[in-house]
């Protein structure tokens, strides 16, 4: 039996978004700024799955990551389907444990993984498919400058901001 991956979409304060998710949780939360293309990765990832468009049944999950898109310092409840090789399933693992306000550098990464080459690290960085509760956000230069962001600049910095200014305000 082929495997269900059901998909919504979302609008938030930081654009389009999709969400898809598996029986055993979130697959895919992407901003989208070109929807037959995003649909497109998602059926290419996916090719031996069954997809199908079910806004009523991830009404409830798109909520849910309009709320962190706003609030990234905030921790999710969401049950996540993590979908990768063991390699980058510890890089991202690693980068669950960045505190919200928090950065680290590439080469701080490829270091706790034994290596002085950031470059595979990058490489598991870059392909993370589930924004913000997967924080690739977090992933600065070394120098501390912004380096890219899958979905874009403008939005790495907007949700390094609202961190940042969340934990300012928090009580000691």
């Amino acid at each position: 039996m082929s495997e269900q991956i059901r998909y919504a979409w979302g609008k938030s304060s930081l654009g389009t978004f999709i969400a898809a998710s598996s029986e055993q949780g979130l697959v895919v939360f992407e901003f989208s700024d070109d929807r037959d293309d995003t649909l497109e990765r998602l059926h290419g990832r996916f090719a031996d799955a069954i997809i199908t468009e079910d806004a009523d049944a991830l009404g409830d999950t798109v909520a849910a990551l309009s709320t962190a898109i706003d609030h990234p310092e905030r921790e999710s409840d969401l049950a996540l389907d993590i979908r990768g090789t063991d390699y980058q399933k510890r890089v991202w693992a690693l980068l669950r444990q960045i505190p919200a306000g928090s950065t680290t550098s590439y080469g701080a990464i490829a270091e706790q993984l034994g290596t002085r080459d950031a470059r595979d690290a990058t490489e598991a960085i870059v392909s993370n498919s589930i924004a913000i509760l997967i924080p690739c956000h977090r992933v600065v230069k070394k120098d501390g400058s912004l380096s890219g962001y899958r979905w874009g600049a403008r939005r790495k910095r907007a949700l390094l901001s609202r961190e940042q200014q969340a934990s300012e305000f928090k009580l000691s």
